[in-house]
């Protein structure tokens, strides 16, 4: 398999698991998507702020993949390319996604507070 192969294969795998698990996830738990989250609510220009939709992507995307360009290629290195790549892909969607998720929804439903407050 070419290495080209592998990245439509994610492509479609992450295309997939957002359009279909996303919605089934947000379905589950009762998600309103035209319900104001905390930044329109308590707009006051500094710690509540809404941003735009590439702004929180760019933030989440960036909180994610920060260790995938370190334990990637050490997984790889210990296990083999194939376990790395059917990490990245399972792990991505039904373990790092579920969890960057929950901890969203769990912030938005508290006021914009983080896990810590």
């Amino acid at each position: 398999m070419t290495g080209l192969m592998l990245v439509g294969i994610a492509l479609v795998w992450f295309a997939c698991a957002y359009l279909f698990y996303g919605r089934w996830l947000a379905k589950t738990w009762g998600i309103d998507p035209k319900a104001p989250t905390p930044a329109v609510r308590k707009n006051d220009g500094q710690d509540y702020a809404p941003a735009s939709r590439f702004t929180v992507f760019a933030h989440q995307f960036s909180s994610i993949t920060g260790a995938g360009p370190v334990t990637g290629p050490i997984i790889a290195a210990m296990f083999g390319w194939l376990p790395a790549f059917l990490w990245i892909l399972i792990g991505g969607a039904f373990f790092g996604a579920v969890q960057d998720f929950t901890a969203l929804y769990a912030s938005v439903k508290n006021d914009g507070k983080s896990m810590g407050l």
